[in-house]
């Protein structure tokens, strides 16, 4: 770098934005748009080269010039790449580039180093900078090439850091949802439940929908399948405090009818719109009695398998949880047989199409799926999966709610 007098494209001791940097593009440059450059340079004289070198290039570089590091943080706002000088008035060397590195952000540091100081432009790359270039070495096309590329780099860093940041995140959370789905706690061998949960959120593990399974003496075993209206992760959170919610009830001991109604209040003071409401399915299995208790808040019936038939129990439908407080009406329901199956779900498994109009599947074709003698081959522990996949089938793709499904079975289980 040759360097001339003070040129005319100083105006004063302020060094304002420089007022060349071309307009064209150059044919021996990356096409790129237009940069805006800080060069921190207070020899005025290499400053002012720098300046001419991207002019003659047409280098769609906007150059602004600061004289010192003070001068450089009022002019960092909105620049793409800075070009450092390392000897400075108010910084040197590496704790100059230290300095820039903290305030400027997003944008690119390349180092300006004398022929003497080659071995600190290695350093300083070392320490952060993208690049870094020696005085008197460097014409124009090198220069505007050494400063896209460095762009480049920076935007390339920050791309492969934010990505990095998304993937930690996305595995703590994963962490975090396995740890937060159920864990049925039942010891008996005279039923067996299959579960089945698969969120409508893309790429998430829980959603709104909620199961549980928990056993209080050797012949009582309480169930509980509910939906949280939404899919986000709110939503999904909202879920998983019910469901702890419902299991501390029922580990108390808590009257039967007073169960869903603690679970309602406990929705109503966590929900963050007064908006969101919940539906929700609860069954008690006495199997001493082979029977159940069947408890509906808005909530799609359970199917009923038993002697190769299939039926929604006829439990009244309730109301939604936390609309308008109010008991859900118990309904008993006596088993004929010892061989019998009970599938609790979410109503995300039957709100897809059917066909091209707008039928959807719903509780009765819910109930053709299981009466199809095709699912005959399919054991019961396959079986929600199995009807996760037929209901996809017929909807022409994949379902766009969370499914969450319960099935116990007794026996034979058909």
């Amino acid at each position: 770098m040759t360097r001339p007098h003070r040129g005319p494209g100083l105006a004063g001791p302020s060094m304002a934005p420089y007022p060349q940097g071309g307009l064209g593009r150059h044919p021996n440059l990356p096409p790129g748009e237009r940069l805006r450059v800080l060069l921190v340079e207070d020899d005025e004289g290499d400053a002012f080269l720098v300046g001419e070198l991207l002019a003659e290039t047409n280098s769609m570089i906007d150059l602004l010039v600061a004289a010192s590091l003070s001068e450089a943080r009022q002019r960092m706002a909105g620049v793409d790449c800075v070009l450092l000088d390392l000897g400075l008035p108010d910084a040197q060397g590496l704790d100059g580039l230290r300095k820039v590195l903290d305030m400027a952000s997003g944008a690119a540091v390349c180092v300006l180093t004398g022929r003497s100081d080659e071995h600190l432009g290695i350093v300083a790359v070392a320490e952060g900078a993208q690049d870094y270039l020696v005085k008197g070495q460097v014409d124009g096309v090198l220069l505007t090439r050494a400063l896209r590329y460095a762009v480049e780099r920076k935007r390339a860093d920050e791309n492969a850091r934010r990505l990095r940041e998304v993937e930690l995140r996305q595995a703590e959370s994963a962490r975090l949802e396995r740890g937060l789905l159920p864990q049925p706690l039942m010891s008996t061998d005279e039923v067996s439940v299959h579960t089945f949960y698969r969120p409508g959120r893309h790429a998430a593990l829980i959603g709104g929908d909620f199961f549980d399974v928990v056993q209080t003496q050797p012949d009582r075993v309480d169930l509980i399948v509910g939906d949280v209206c939404g899919h986000g992760v709110d939503e999904a959170a909202l879920g998983v405090e019910l469901r702890v919610a419902w299991r501390a009830l029922i580990l108390a001991r808590v009257p039967d009818d007073e169960v869903l109604p603690a679970l309602e209040q406990v929705l109503m003071s966590e929900r963050r719109l007064q908006e969101i409401f919940a539906t929700v399915a609860t069954a008690r299995l006495d199997l001493r009695a082979n029977r159940a208790t069947v408890r509906l808040a808005g909530h799609p019936p359970p199917l009923l398998l038993s002697g190769g038939k299939v039926a929604p129990v006829p439990a009244p439908g309730g109301l939604l949880l936390g609309v308008r407080p109010r008991r859900p009406v118990a309904f008993d329901l006596e088993f004929d047989t010892d061989d019998w199956s009970l599938l609790m779900y979410t109503d995300g498994l039957i709100e897809g199409r059917v066909g091209n109009g707008d039928d959807r599947l719903d509780v009765p074709g819910l109930a053709g799926l299981l009466e199809d003698p095709a699912n005959q081959a399919v054991s019961l522990a396959e079986l929600p999966a199995w009807l996760v996949g037929r209901a996809e089938q017929i909807n022409g793709g994949p379902l766009a709610d969370d499914v969450a499904m319960l099935l116990v079975t007794r026996g034979g289980g058909r």
